[in-house]
């Protein structure tokens, strides 16, 4: 008889999606540096650990909806449906292109830098593009891209120090065994 592998939502599931959302809502409102028409933030690097190590639905929702929660809750009520959309491509991305089920998870793949490096392109030109719909021209959301790039590079920095300090630790194997 074959098994086929339960795509339900078990107990252990959703209670690793909901940490996954309240660490990324978290993240992005503990510190918020204010840069042309929104903040600079750690969410990012939480989005690209999240979805690295826990896969494609985790980092979508964790992405999606702790951003999303991050707005509403900071007052960037116009800002929580582009959030949502952005935020949870960015996470499904950077997953479908880093993470490899029953793989062991490295930081020093090619495929890893790959996903992050997408993710962050994706969040520079989505938020690019929802300035431009929201604030009524193209000057309004090109003027976000410098703050943008720079909070994605240090995000991106952010998510190499912490994984690499992550994989020293041998905490990803401990992931693993719990995803």
């Amino acid at each position: 008889m074959n098994e086929k592998k339960s795509t339900n939502w078990t107990a252990k599931k959703l209670a690793i999606n909901a940490l996954a959302i309240a660490l990324v809502c978290v993240s992005t409102m503990v510190i918020q540096i204010p840069i042309p028409l929104g903040y600079m933030h750690l969410g990012n690097c939480c989005i690209l650990l999240v979805s690295v190590y826990f896969g494609n639905m985790t980092g979508m929702l964790a992405g999606g909806i702790g951003s999303c929660l991050a707005d509403l809750l900071s007052g960037y009520t116009q800002w929580i449906i582009p959030t949502l959309i952005i935020k949870g491509i960015m996470g499904l991305v950077i997953a479908m292109i880093a993470y490899r089920e029953g793989e062991e998870i490295r930081m020093m793949r090619l495929r890893t830098f790959l996903g992050a490096a997408a993710g962050i392109v994706i969040m520079i030109a989505g938020y690019t593009f929802a300035g431009c719909f929201l604030y009524g021209g193209m000057a309004a959301g090109f003027a976000q891209i410098p703050g943008l790039t720079t909070e994605g590079v240090i995000g991106l920095l952010l998510f190499y120090v912490i994984g690499f300090a992550f994989e020293k630790a041998k905490i990803p194997v401990f992931i693993k065994r719990l995803a």
